[in-house]
């Protein structure tokens, strides 16, 4: 049978290659090193990798607990295609309603397949112009952004993991407008915010930044 994570993850590899498309990687964020740099805690805490990837699988079937400065409150659902009893499984798609690239005070419709590779530790998301919802009916992505495919994924040693994540927005040609929101993020001398709400929320742990 053919490998479908690996076909996912070959589209991914061919469109970032592709000299049409607009990419942003992100700098790799060594959490514990910014954790103890920049925060405090309620209690002495280190993430490990195992823990970085939990909080993954997470975020990709829940993305409005994790990202909800980017997901629109109470827009986003998950399901797996042509199962009834609601588990997800390494393999499924989403919805969610999305800040705009160019327009972030507005949101649109983003349709996703979602990949998930325990064994590299990679979440593959693939952008799709249209997909059918839970029931079956045609659902369509907002038209007014391209698509997008992006990859999240943990690397580095067990006791010291790195957040790893790159886009490739399918642009006619590549655009640095699309770029700049990307720029942003890597200046952020703080954890991305889901790092922080998995710390909180999922850990129960207290978090504070310092200064």
């Amino acid at each position: 049978m053919p490998d479908l994570t690996a076909e996912a993850e070959s589209e991914f590899e061919r469109a970032w290659a592709d000299p049409r498309f607009t990419r942003a990687e992100l700098t790799p964020v060594d959490i514990n090193k910014v954790l103890a740099e920049r925060y405090t805690t309620g209690e002495p805490l280190r993430l490990t990798r195992a823990m970085l990837w939990d909080l993954e699988i997470r975020k990709a079937a829940s993305p409005g607990a994790f990202i909800p400065y980017v997901v629109k409150a109470g827009s986003d659902a998950s399901w797996a295609p042509g199962r009834a009893d609601g588990v997800l499984g390494d393999a499924f798609v989403r919805q969610s309603l999305q800040r705009l690239w160019n327009e972030p005070g507005d949101h649109g419709r983003v349709l996703e397949e979602v990949w998930l590779n325990h064994e590299r530790q990679v979440v593959t998301f693939l952008g799709r112009a249209e997909l059918p919802d839970a029931e079956g009916k045609p659902l369509a992505t907002d038209p007014r952004q391209p698509l997008f495919h992006v990859q999240h994924g943990v690397d580095g040693a067990d006791e010291r993991p790195l957040n790893t994540w790159r886009i490739v927005l399918l642009t006619d040609a590549p655009d640095p407008r699309l770029k700049e929101p990307f720029a942003a993020l890597d200046r952020d001398p703080w954890l991305p915010e889901f790092v922080e709400h998995y710390i909180r929320d999922v850990l129960n742990v207290r978090l504070d930044r310092k200064g």
